[in-house]
């Protein structure tokens, strides 16, 4: 009986069928794992949300909430409004960048994600590989 590994035909169908899901797509293309999807998603509903707040609804520690909110800055997917504090000091309020402007970004980055791929599968036996 043929296995994945000596069959390149069932390797391929178990990669169809084991397709990837958006979580999966987002880490790996991305660099979004699931704690960042979540932090957007709760922006979408929450927008002007202080580190503190969202802290409190994802039940995470702010330290973790700061590395997700620079993820997320990172990649486009989420914008900071400072403001000044009387007394001095500021606060930064966080708003997710909206379904479609995100849906577009991130095609446009799966896109260019694709073409440096299949421009590396090219180099396969090659010198340049």
């Amino acid at each position: 009986m043929a296995s994945a590994e000596s069959d390149p035909e069932i390797a391929l169908n178990d990669a169809i069928t084991d397709a990837p899901d958006l979580v999966e797509v987002l880490s790996c293309v991305f660099g979004i794992e699931e704690p960042e999807l979540r932090t957007y998603l709760l922006l979408l509903d929450t927008p002007d949300s202080t580190v503190e707040e969202l802290s409190d609804r994802l039940n995470r520690d702010r330290s973790t909430v700061n590395r997700n909110l620079a993820t997320l800055r990172q990649k486009e997917l989420v914008s900071r409004k400072r403001t000044p504090i009387d007394g001095g000091g500021n606060t930064y309020e966080y708003t997710a960048t909206p379904v479609t402007d995100a849906r577009e970004l991130l095609h446009d980055t799966l896109d260019d994600w694709t073409d440096y791929a299949h421009s590396r599968i090219e180099r396969l036996g090659t010198s340049e590989f």
